[in-house]
């Protein structure tokens, strides 16, 4: 499956509570071990053109081919996030991830099949990450990021956790 003509890494659902919303998908569908990310910490973050502090925790955990993150933001500022769930509680199908092989010239790309720029964000890491409004043609958002060997790494320890898991320690925390 792709998007733009790029493979689908991920897919991402809102929730208020990431580590209920991990233990049930993973009891429900096998998926897992995930590891945990908690306020995750940025240098930046511009939604629709203004910054806005963007505070945020993510549960990651592989789910067939595919890595399946889950979210929630804890302040109630301005995001992409609230952009589809503005209501306390609410939840839901949020983005799907794709690897592009550089930031700008994806983004002008997506923007061009009318899928404009919601945020762009930097986490203290040095990953850059953007969500691109495709409500009105996908019902979600896009995340894209630049699949450097420090994000290709994270992606395959996921992965590799998830081979020949037997269902025990199914949330870790990292950071």
């Amino acid at each position: 499956m792709q998007i733009a003509g790029y493979p689908i890494r991920q897919i991402a659902y809102y929730t208020p509570d990431i580590d209920q919303a991990a233990l049930a998908h993973s009891a429900a569908f096998g998926s897992g071990p995930f590891f945990t990310l908690r306020h995750i910490p940025l240098t930046r973050s511009v939604h629709r053109g203004v910054s806005h502090t963007f505070d945020h925790s993510s549960a990651y955990g592989q789910w067939g081919d595919v890595m399946v993150e889950f979210l929630t933001q804890h302040n109630g500022g301005p995001s992409a996030c609230r952009d589809m769930y503005p209501a306390a509680g609410a939840g839901g199908l949020h983005h799907m991830s794709v690897f592009v092989e550089e930031m700008d010239g994806a983004i002008a790309r997506f923007e061009e099949k009318g899928m404009p720029l919601a945020q762009r964000s930097t986490t203290e890491f040095g990953t850059d990450f953007a969500f691109l409004d495709a409500t009105d043609t996908l019902g979600h958002m896009v995340e894209i990021y630049e699949g450097g060997e420090s994000l290709r790494g994270f992606y395959a320890m996921v992965r590799e956790a998830a081979e020949g898991w037997d269902g025990s320690d199914p949330i870790r925390e990292l950071g």
